[in-house]
């Protein structure tokens, strides 16, 4: 069945909800589960990792890099199996997602910790503050996910995730990178902090993706695809949280 509703997560489209169908129905306190149930995975996992990276000794930062590299393409796989396949059970490739994302985790936390202590503290928090303040302002209709506003965050999400796969092939190929993505500078600092509104964004987008899938009867499984979309969300927000405090403590010891 498909829910009048479009959302600017990929993964979360009517396109996609047409292929999904089930008996039982969607409900809230079921989403809430499965949301804290990935979100455990990831920060358990992520913990775990970092771990290992920090009793390989002088390897500690080969360990942690292979760890984030390993995980956020591995992630990614299993992501695009998922939107791709749309399975009708879908708990065990989100559960591997976690673990993949969770391990990522650890090892990038664990080397901006090591260069800008406190940090990852701070972008936990400041993640947590993000969700709060855009549930918020959700709740209290400040901002509605109508159909010009998902239409219009989807279109960024997409030239956005374009950006970071273009910085990543030039990467591997050439050596260069992409312009200001990676940079200290006003302007590098500026564009992510836009990157991260555009990723807190996405978060109204996922409400209102719950509320209208409980409300429209959406099968069982979608609590699954729901979960999954706020968790893409909180990693995309915690991981440009990192970028944003490192670039400005070194903007601010520059």
């Amino acid at each position: 069945m498909a829910i009048g509703f479009r959302s600017s997560n990929p993964v979360l489209n009517n396109k996609f909800l047409a292929k999904l169908a089930g008996v039982e129905l969607m409900t809230l306190e079921g989403s809430l589960r499965k949301i804290g149930y990935l979100l455990s995975v990831v920060v358990v996992t992520a913990f775990m990792s970092a771990v290992i990276c920090l009793n390989a000794g002088e390897n500690m930062f080969l360990y942690a890099g292979g760890m984030a590299s390993i995980g956020f393409i591995g992630g990614f796989i299993i992501a695009m199996i998922t939107v791709i396949s749309r399975p009708q059970n879908p708990g065990t490739l989100m559960s591997l997602y976690a673990l993949f994302e969770g391990a990522a985790i650890g090892g990038f936390s664990l080397i901006f910790e090591t260069q800008y202590p406190g940090v990852v503290l701070q972008a936990a928090f400041g993640t947590v503050c993000i969700t709060g303040s855009m549930y918020f302002m959700y709740a209290s209709r400040i901002i509605r996910p109508t159909p010009m506003f998902n239409k219009i965050i989807g279109g960024m999400v997409m030239s956005i995730m374009f950006l970071y796969l273009t910085s990543f092939i030039l990467g591997m190929v050439s050596g260069y990178d992409v312009p200001f993505l990676h940079s200290s500078g006003l302007v590098g600092i500026s564009l992510t902090l836009f990157i991260l509104i555009v990723a807190s964004l996405t978060l109204i987008s996922d409400f209102g993706f719950i509320e209208s899938g409980v409300k429209h009867g959406a099968p069982k499984n979608m609590e699954w695809y729901a979960a999954f979309g706020i968790l893409v969300s909180l990693i995309w927000i915690y991981l440009e949280t990192v970028r944003l405090l490192a670039k400005l403590r070194t903007f601010v010891q520059d």
